[in-house]
């Protein structure tokens, strides 16, 4: 097994012993836990901390963790930050389920 195999098992494994295990309420409200920790580690933490709080994932934060797709998606983000949209703004167009 080479050296750089093994870093990356290593590395793997320590990220998945980090992950704390369910309480009976986040495993009844599907919320923290190794879900948590993937929209983590692919969608940064303020997300997951408005996963964690009962929001739901928009298309565009799924579109994010596609290959050369999510460069759109990010700015298409870019355009309407640009634009000055805020939280209120994105409520009223996609409901508070999202935001």
């Amino acid at each position: 097994m080479s050296l750089r195999k093994l870093s990356v098992l290593v590395l793997a494994g320590s990220l998945l012993m980090a992950v704390p295990m369910q309480t009976q309420a986040q495993a009844a409200s599907g919320r923290g836990g190794l879900i948590g920790f993937v929209v983590g580690c692919c969608f940064g933490l303020r997300t997951v901390g408005q996963f964690n709080e009962g929001k739901d994932l928009h298309f565009r934060d799924w579109g994010r963790i596609i290959p050369y797709v999510g460069a759109v998606f990010a700015i298409w983000d870019g355009i309407e930050g640009a634009q000055g949209t805020t939280t209120t703004s994105l409520q009223a167009t996609y409901g508070a389920q999202y935001f």
